[in-house]
């Protein structure tokens, strides 16, 4: 099937958020690691897995619109130096993923892609109520029980069989 140009184009630029939201994920799960912080790590790997994930669908969907997907193409990534710059950095580009996600959707909605539209409402789900929403949480809970108590908290669970 062939697709809408303009759709295809904004999928690749979506795709591009997805990979380098996963690169940023990547590095900051190996940090926390390297830190003995075992949950963070956990999760944020999770959530790199998810991103991935994120881009497996948008890149079967720019093929099946006959598109070509651009994994080459990233945004810039900001890697913290410390746990809060690191969740705060992490919920940017959840914010700037679900941004482009709405303005995506109204295009599809413009154009009556309403499959592609069906597909991204479900990575905006996703972005909103799961990854920016943990992210908001952990932000809020180091300011109720601070940095130290916070970190420490995070440092329980054995990933040395990962």
């Amino acid at each position: 099937m062939q697709g809408h140009p303009k759709i295809i184009a904004l999928l690749n630029d979506l795709l591009a958020e997805e990979l380098s939201a996963a690169d940023q994920y990547f590095v900051h799960a190996e940090m926390y690691k390297d830190w003995g912080l075992n949950k963070l790590f956990a999760r944020i790997d999770h959530e790199r897995e998810d991103e991935l994930e994120h881009a497996r669908t948008l890149i079967a969907r720019i093929l099946f619109l006959g598109g070509k997907p651009n994994v080459a193409k990233r945004v810039p990534i900001v890697i913290g130096d410390d746990v809060p710059s690191m969740l705060k950095s992490d919920l940017d580009v959840e914010y700037r993923v679900a941004a482009a996600l709405k303005d995506v959707i109204a295009v599809c909605e413009q154009e009556r892609d309403y499959i592609t539209r069906e597909q991204l409402m479900v990575l905006l789900e996703e972005t909103e109520n799961d990854h920016a929403h943990w992210l908001e949480q952990q932000i809020k809970l180091i300011d109720l029980v601070g940095l130290a108590n916070y970190q420490q908290s995070q440092m329980a669970g054995d990933i040395s069989a990962s």
